[in-house]
């Protein structure tokens, strides 16, 4: 089970985007793409047979899953994550308060 998810609200640890939050848009291993965290100018060639537009285009780029900690809105923190067993199911926990992620108050 993955500690950070695809939807979840992360706040970035380290780097050029310390303490800015966004969305996970997508988990590949131990890499994440956070919305709008670690936007770079790409320098891309123009592809006539794609009828794309040569430039330079603002690209999203992934950042370690490390970097990252999932964000706990009732403390207003970056919150590490356990993963225990509730009701039979495996569950992602707050490591600071003990409440399910993602549980609706």
């Amino acid at each position: 089970m993955q500690k950070i998810r695809k939807g979840d609200e992360v706040i970035v640890l380290t780097g050029r985007d310390k303490r800015r939050r966004g969305t996970v848009l997508n988990v590949d291993g131990d890499r994440v793409i956070v919305e709008g965290i670690n936007v770079v100018k790409k320098h891309v060639r123009p592809n006539p047979m794609a009828g794309s537009q040569g430039g330079i285009v603002d690209k999203t780029m992934p950042i370690h899953v490390s970097n990252v900690a999932l964000f706990n809105a009732e403390t207003e923190k970056a919150d590490r994550v356990s993963i225990s067993e509730v009701d039979g199911k495996k569950v992602r926990v707050y490591r600071s308060t003990g409440k399910v992620v993602g549980a609706k108050a």
